[in-house]
């Protein structure tokens, strides 16, 4: 039975249904380009890279690294040498995770890659859901969502305050932006390149993670149709979190200024 996908509209008024989306554990993924942060991440990049391949063959990978010490860089320009499919973006110094999408969409939009995915480096966003989210966007949405909680809660490994903390800001960010979407901070998702040029992530106000919501808040203002794919996240199997409490405090501000903002035009799209 295939997967469901839970998916809405982004008017004033949301309304949700739910769409049959393609069971495969395969998909071609040509014209895809997957941008993947990086910050000292050597111990998964190859089996992230792998992983990518074997779920998405045809995807393009840029890995935008900033600065890592443990030979991250080295390590993806090694495995560049293997296929024409990953690239090496070295910025030399930490800028942050919303900096380094920003610069990454850039170059891809450079290139005419007409869908792209945000996705961590670390494992805890599994290569095999690509498929589905690469899928979701040749079935009608502009923006699919990897949900951790689209179903209740898909989460391995984390501890019960930092559970608890995600759910309550993802609630409170739905609450304030009025948006529908049950995973607002999730960091494994799938743009049409149309979006990306509407929303345009260079004028974004904020660098940090407060920055992936706001991409989705600038796509569901722009009136583009938003879907979440159910996933299982699995905490870090490599490395260690680079998410603290400054930047939980940023979002739950962030939210405000975003929806206390100018409301685009829809004819700009």
């Amino acid at each position: 039975m295939p997967p469901q996908l839970r998916s809405f509209t982004s008017r004033a008024t949301t309304t949700t249904d739910t769409v049959d989306l393609f069971s495969s554990e395969r998909v071609d993924a040509n014209g895809v380009l997957i941008v993947t942060p990086t910050l000292n991440e050597r111990d998964s990049i190859e089996q992230l890279i792998q992983g990518v391949r074997t779920h998405a063959p045809g995807a393009h990978i840029l890995i935008v690294d900033d600065g890592s010490t443990d030979g991250t860089a080295e390590a993806a320009l090694e495995l560049a040498r293997t296929g024409n499919d990953v690239h090496v973006l070295q910025r030399g110094r930490k800028l942050g995770i919303g900096s380094a999408y920003q610069d990454g969409f850039q170059w891809g939009l450079d290139r005419h890659y007409e869908r792209f995915v945000s996705m961590d480096a670390d494992l805890s966003h599994d290569p095999r859901y690509l498929p589905a989210l690469i899928g979701a966007t040749t079935s009608g949405a502009d923006l699919a969502v990897g949900s951790r909680y689209l179903h209740g809660v898909s989460v391995v490994n984390w501890g019960l305050s930092r559970l608890a903390l995600s759910v309550i800001a993802n609630r409170y960010a739905r609450t304030i932006t009025g948006m529908a979407v049950r995973d607002t901070t999730s960091g494994f998702q799938c743009f049409r390149r149309e979006v990306l040029r509407t929303i345009d992530p260079r004028s974004f106000r904020f660098t940090g993670y407060a920055f992936l919501v706001e991409l989705k808040y600038r796509t569901f203002q722009h009136g583009y149709r938003i879907c979440e794919v159910p996933i299982i996240f699995v905490d870090r199997r490599y490395g260690f979190s680079k998410l603290g409490l400054r930047h939980v405090a940023q979002s739950t501000w962030a939210v405000w200024v975003m929806r206390l903002g100018r409301r685009p035009s829809r004819s700009n799209r």
